[in-house]
């Protein structure tokens, strides 16, 4: 069973090595990370796909580092491990360009500075192999500065371990400003009840709980509050022996059982579901109630796009894959077509969809899901989320946010 201390991906922050085949990024990657996590090789291309690796670097803490291919690979191999460095840069929170010292910046390594900018991201400079440079060239550190204007950089040496130190304090310094929305502890008091109601079926990990259900559990204790979790099978039992004194503040439910948890929790107890939360969490529940309005707009042969942020096995009965289209069809009527993606699978033209229907996106880091959200937005294609839409098909939207009044 996984610790529940574990920090999930998706609450990490990303930290991306990018720039020119044979620059160094792999050396360097495995300097500051103290491990040998990627290949190293003076034959350019060796890093032919992004490498990730969730870690500890201190002083940032838990990190997901990841080595991507060289910006300058050519032919037609070159040009998807050059689009995959660009999906690499959407859940990046600190970028850091390495380039080759005895070379300088190149054309490849401006438009990488251009696409930071244009995405807002904070970067540093590093300018590797130091160690290759006669002494008299340290004179052009000027000259580099020229080149970055503004720009922080570094020189090191992967080699040596020269500016390695350096590099990570100036890495942590560019962590991004917490602006996290809490899962449920603001709305909760410290001494509230919540009950959580998780089924357990077959689709459900054996010996654990999901991500979304055990980040919620977190929150909650940190609250103060107390959480009781029970299976939809025990749920009105629970709430019988709990009583009157025990009262729940609020109900969460996993949403594959909205419909008949919201029979059995009286009205007058908030109900919500730990993928509305998760929507929330991750900045995708504005968007996600407004998107459920295209459901009625749905026409016969509309493509109705299902993302998810993770990978898992798929089995019969699977949310994603059987639920969703069944639910879809039988609140619409209408013959659709479907089409499902997942982990970072994502596609950049979104125009022959109607709807896009995304998980909570636990997996997902804040960067990336608004990046998602931002791109549907973009190109006029209405977004919404697994708990919203179910919350809908099931009558119980209006219930189900009742917590987010704005939102009504």
């Amino acid at each position: 069973m996984a610790s529940m201390n574990e920090t999930p991906s998706g609450e990490r922050i990303h930290i991306g090595f990018f720039g020119r085949r044979n620059a160094g990024k792999s050396s360097v990657v495995n300097a500051v990370t103290g491990q040998e996590l990627a290949v190293v090789s003076d034959v350019k291309g060796t890093t032919t796909d992004p490498v990730t690796k969730s870690m500890e670097i201190l002083p940032l803490g838990p990190v997901v580092v990841t080595d991507t291919p060289g910006f300058d690979d050519s032919g037609s191999l070159g040009e998807l491990r050059v689009e995959r460095t660009r999906r690499i840069l959407e859940k990046t929170d600190i970028a850091v360009l390495v380039v080759d010292a005895t070379e300088g910046m190149q054309q490849c390594d401006i438009e990488l500075t251009e696409l930071f900018d244009e995405r807002k991201l904070p970067y540093i400079i590093v300018f590797n192999k130091t160690d290759l440079m006669r002494d008299a060239e340290y004179s052009a550190a000027s000259e580099i500065n020229r080149i970055v204007e503004n720009n922080r950089y570094i020189l090191t040496s992967a080699v040596t371990g020269e500016g390695i130190e350096e590099l990570k304090n100036t890495i942590a310094s560019l962590k991004p400003e917490d602006k996290e929305v809490p899962i449920v502890s603001d709305k909760i008091n410290e001494g509230d009840i919540v009950l959580l109601v998780v089924p357990i079926d077959k689709a459900a990990p054996k010996g654990r709980l999901i991500l979304p259900q055990q980040q919620t559990i977190r929150d909650i204790i940190d609250a103060g509050a107390s959480a009781v979790v029970v299976r939809d099978s025990e749920l009105a039992g629970t709430l019988d022996r709990l009583g009157p004194s025990a009262r729940p503040a609020l109900v969460i439910t996993d949403s594959q059982v909205f419909g008949a948890v919201d029979k059995i929790v009286p009205e007058d107890i908030p109900l919500t579901s730990f993928s509305i939360l998760m929507a929330r969490h991750k900045g995708l529940l504005d968007s996600a109630v407004r998107g459920i309005e295209a459901m009625d707009n749905l026409k016969d042969g509309d493509k109705v796009l299902i993302a998810e942020g993770c990978t898992h096995h798929r089995q019969c009965g699977d949310i994603g894959r059987d639920k969703i289209p069944k639910w879809i069809e039988g609140y619409t009527g209408k013959k659709l077509e479907f089409e499902m993606t997942s982990g970072g699978g994502y596609p950049a033209d979104l125009s022959d969809y109607a709807l896009i229907v995304h998980c909570g996106g636990c997996m997902l880091n804040e960067r990336e899901m608004s990046y998602r959200v931002k791109s549907a937005s973009v190109q006029n294609i209405p977004i919404t989320n697994y708990g919203t839409l179910i919350a809908h098909v099931n009558g119980i939207l209006k219930r189900s946010l009742s917590i987010f009044p704005e939102l009504l």
